[in-house]
């Protein structure tokens, strides 16, 4: 597969691959050699955007959150590739480093630095808004990072449009470092979780999307049918989808969409997101690599106005 063009990170001076890979199953379904194996194939495939947060995976019986970040720092450190990827983290909801406070968000992206083994985080998010926190105490400590040289750009995760307009409006009143990127739940079968004000904002305010959730679990994959049992600690949540008539008309569009273009179910559900408004990159996690041909294909797949028309129709 040839790399497709990089597209820019909302006003960022950032280029990414038009799938992040997700991080979350590094040190939890996947081991470090897998983790490396499906690291290896997505960077050989041109991929270049990867996602993880410093509380991936504490919710693991013997974790204690960081251990994607440890591992995709390991990787990094083996290959030698550090100005060739750019790392997306998350801050405020590692056991040791909760919150959104000025001095949680400084002393939580000093652990990430140490645990991915490098000087910078290229985007560095806030995972969960904290509304009890105001705004411009959380600006002020990522301008600082900003500022010091440890992050290169930041982004918002799970937060209101209110915040986030009020978030940029006080950037820019103060010229600070302002959100580059959102990084909402979004998919197919998850579409007012972004779309509405939320959108807006981002549109308005010049901000790249990077939805997490892309394929819903798994559903969007096309694995689970009627009668079928899927092997996955997502299975309950992603087969609840089947029980509305929206989970069955998008999973008809897909199926014939992608008989169209000999294509697996995922890569067309990750172009339709990839082609919404505002979205840069959709991100999706393989444990294995014989799970990202699937999700790279998206590098690749342009759909048509009619068939993302009948996708869009089908989801709404």
């Amino acid at each position: 597969m040839t790399a497709s063009p990089l597209r820019k990170l909302g006003s960022s001076d950032l280029e990414v691959f038009p799938l992040s890979l997700g991080g979350n199953v590094f040190g939890w379904t996947a081991d470090e050699s897998q983790s490396f194996a499906v690291l290896d194939a997505y960077a050989a495939a041109g991929g270049n955007f990867l996602d993880t947060a410093d509380s991936y995976s504490a919710w693991v019986d013997g974790n204690s959150g960081g251990e994607s970040e440890t591992v995709i720092g390991k990787w990094v450190a083996a290959r030698g590739n550090r100005d060739d990827v750019v790392i997306a983290t998350k801050v405020s909801q590692h056991p040791d480093f909760p919150g959104l406070t000025a001095t949680n968000i400084k002393a939580a992206a000093d652990a990430s630095l140490q645990r991915l083994g490098t000087d910078h985080i290229d985007l560095y998010y806030t995972h969960f808004d904290k509304t009890e926190v105001p705004v411009e105490e959380i600006i002020g400590a990522l301008d600082e990072l900003v500022k010091a040289g440890k992050v290169r750009a930041i982004g918002a995760s799970n937060i209101s449009a209110a915040r986030l307009a009020e978030s940029l409006a006080f950037s820019d009143r103060e010229g600070l470092a302002r959100y580059v990127a959102l990084q909402p739940q979004y998919n197919l079968v998850s579409r007012d979780t972004y779309e509405g004000e939320l959108q807006a904002v981002a549109a308005r305010e010049g901000l790249a999307a990077v939805p997490y959730y892309a394929l819903a679990s798994g559903f969007l994959t096309g694995k689970y049918r009627p009668g079928a049992t899927v092997d996955s600690p997502r299975a309950a949540g992603a087969g609840k989808h089947l029980d509305t008539e929206r989970g069955r008309k998008v999973l008809a569009a897909l199926d014939d969409i992608a008989e169209a273009h000999t294509v697996p179910v995922a890569t067309v559900a990750l172009a339709w997101l990839a082609s919404r408004p505002t979205v840069a990159a959709p991100i999706a996690s393989a444990r294995t690599v014989a799970q990202l041909p699937a999700l790279l294909g998206v590098a690749e797949l342009v759909l048509t106005d009619e068939e993302a028309a009948r996708l869009t129709e089908a989801s709404a």
